[in-house]
């Protein structure tokens, strides 16, 4: 069950953006939460890439900015409006992204930023496997989201934001071995990089 506070933070871009731009504090700033997942990958400018519930555009933007063939995918027609209106470089497709409507081995790379926490267990194999598909063989799926924090300070902290802002599939996810799923799908993966006391964990998956 989503909270009060979560349902305002979609209504208003506003507030939407003022959470994310203090969780991001954390890990040095909005703009390098952004870019995390995109460290040391050697992927060409010319790479056709998926930013997968894509929101409103934040990360979007960032990838837009490194190529030019960019496509944003999200369920939510008013996210994918207010992602057309802030990123117009990148084409948008309003789909779920467990049956997303592209063609086998299309892109070299797919990315997720905070979005995987919002799936039940079920959902979350599916799009995994439904990112495994639509990349091309060699192609790199990169995903920053929620972790159990390895440094105990942190834990009030991520409690207080899940109670405030989250549902319980995030919880769910603070449980789940994300590495291991890539790697049933497919994946060949190297060890997670986590941040912010380990309360976030930054993954880079190669399709083989």
């Amino acid at each position: 069950m989503a909270t009060i506070l979560r349902d305002l933070s979609y209504q208003y871009q506003w507030l939407y953006d003022s959470i994310s731009r203090v969780a991001a504090l954390a890990v040095g700033g909005e703009s390098r939460f952004r870019r995390l997942p995109l460290q040391g990958l050697n992927i060409p400018a010319e790479s056709k890439v998926l930013d997968l519930c894509c929101g409103s555009g934040q990360a979007t933007r960032v990838l837009v900015q490194n190529f030019p063939d960019v496509t944003g995918l999200d369920a939510s027609p008013l996210s994918i409006n207010r992602a057309k209106q802030n990123v117009p470089q990148a084409s948008y497709v309003e789909a779920f992204a467990e049956s997303m409507p592209f063609a086998d081995n299309l892109f070299d790379l797919v990315h997720t930023s905070s979005a995987l926490h919002e799936m039940e267990p079920e959902q979350l194999e599916q799009i995994l496997q439904e990112v495994y598909r639509v990349l091309k063989p060699g192609g790199v799926f990169t995903l920053a989201d929620f972790h159990s924090p390895t440094n105990p300070i942190f834990w009030p902290g991520l409690a207080m934001f899940f109670w405030l802002f989250e549902t319980e599939t995030a919880w769910q996810l603070l449980k789940t071995d994300l590495p291991d799923l890539l790697k049933q799908v497919g994946f060949q993966i190297n060890q997670p990089t986590l941040y912010a006391g380990g309360s976030l964990q930054v993954i880079q998956a190669k399709k083989i």
